[in-house]
């Protein structure tokens, strides 16, 4: 392949990744995106589209078009807790014309915005381009290399955008430094089939054991069950009817469903971590999404997060690239802007789990539980039960985050 000369160079074409690549194509910048895969294809990634996200399809003029993929919504979300349904979170009141989460699988997501970028002759995207090093010259990231099937490509660009995800090659070969918070659960993702009379809504399980979750797929459910960390090698161990009995337990589904896990190939592992960079950015190079800051899947703020990262870096970086300005400040500018927002959604996260040694626990030997051997559900959600007006707040906290960013005119 013939060597590449861009504005931007966007390496992962996941929602923060695509999203970028749109806002800066659009603002008139030329925009590289580099996606490993051959296709967007994969189960089990984050599907959650948030209001916030909702309304930044709006402001592009793109909503009408993404509605009209297959999607379900959920104006509330629910939890079961001592056998009743309580409203976790309530989004009916938020400022927003979408007043509600769009489950969608993300490859319908991505590939509706890919196609939107593909109308600007400016942007190019480039499947099957895996990254292997950047191009650093007197400290400065002035490109990367990209192996193809036809070979080594090198792109030259005035800036390098790490959006590949929380096993960033960017920014390992730029040595960005990592802060980790650590998680004490991983997530092992499922698919359950969905039948008239089940329960009508997408939905946590607060049973005696918390440690389930549901969301309406339309057709299927895609239920979520934890387990301790590093705990999947003895939940193998303790074969597959061990796992189907204690997804039973936590389930409002019969315990025959279970049956539909016909071996492991049915069940994806999800190592959950939280962590961020400490610096998000050096000269040439910045990273937006889970590469700056991993999250845990709790609230389905991994997404939104990256597409609030990828507005507010248009909006800061679209003039300085188009009229070939770039400096160190707005790098900086783009960390400060969403260093806040990163910061508290993470720090909810880790508040909203219990005590680190109830939840560590003790080993449980080859036996299948859920990670934290807890009495009952976490705090949150004992508050939400007794003051349901809390219920608005949280729809306000996972629907539009601690800082919404709304689009710029290009």
């Amino acid at each position: 392949m013939a060597d590449i000369e861009t504005g931007c160079a966007i390496v992962g074409a996941g929602p923060g990744g695509l999203m970028l690549g749109l806002l800066l194509a659009r603002a008139g910048v030329d925009v590289t995106v580099l996606e490993k895969h051959g296709d967007f294809l994969r189960d089990f990634r984050g599907d959650t589209i948030h209001p916030s996200t909702l309304e930044i399809m709006r402001e592009l003029g793109l909503l009408e078009g993404l509605l009209a993929l297959p999607h379900t919504e959920a104006p509330r979300l629910h939890a079961e807790i001592g056998g009743r349904d309580i409203t976790i979170a309530d989004f009916s009141r938020l400022p927003t014309q979408c007043r509600f989460i769009a489950f969608m699988p993300q490859w319908e997501f991505l590939d509706y915005v890919a196609r939107e970028a593909a109308r600007h002759p400016n942007f190019r995207l480039i499947i099957q381009a895996e990254v292997t090093d950047i191009i650093d010259e007197s400290g400065k990231v002035v490109g990367l290399v990209a192996r193809t099937p036809d070979g080594d490509l090198t792109v030259r660009a005035a800036l390098v955008v790490g959006a590949d995800g929380r096993h960033s090659v960017v920014r390992e070969k730029a040595g960005l430094e990592v802060e980790s918070f650590g998680s004490p659960s991983d997530v092992l993702w499922m698919k359950l089939s969905h039948q008239p009379d089940d329960p009508p809504y997408t939905m946590g399980h607060g049973g005696p054991r918390q440690g389930f979750v549901m969301v309406d797929r339309g057709d299927y459910w895609q239920c979520g069950y934890v387990v301790r960390k590093g705990s999947f090698a003895e939940v193998r161990e303790a074969g597959l009817d061990a796992l189907r009995a204690a997804v039973a337990q936590v389930s409002p589904l019969p315990a025959s469903r279970m049956e539909e896990i016909r071996d492991w190939a049915d069940v994806h592992l999800l190592s959950v971590r939280i962590d961020r960079l400490k610096r998000w950015w050096r000269p040439g190079v910045l990273c937006i999404g889970d590469a700056a800051h991993a999250m845990s899947p709790i609230g389905g703020f991994g997404v939104n997060l990256a597409i609030q990262d990828a507005v507010a870096a248009a909006n800061i970086l679209a003039r300085p690239l188009r009229d070939g300005t770039l400096s160190e400040r707005d790098l900086a500018a783009v960390e400060s802007r969403r260093s806040f927002p990163t910061r508290a959604t993470q720090k909810l996260q880790l508040m909203m789990r219990r005590d680190r040694r109830k939840r560590e626990g003790e080993g449980h030997g080859n036996r299948v539980e859920p990670a934290p051997a807890r009495s009952g559900p976490p705090a949150f959600m004992r508050w939400i039960a007794r003051w349901p007006i809390l219920a608005h707040l949280s729809g306000r906290l996972i629907g539009l985050g601690f800082r919404q960013e709304h689009v710029k005119a290009p």
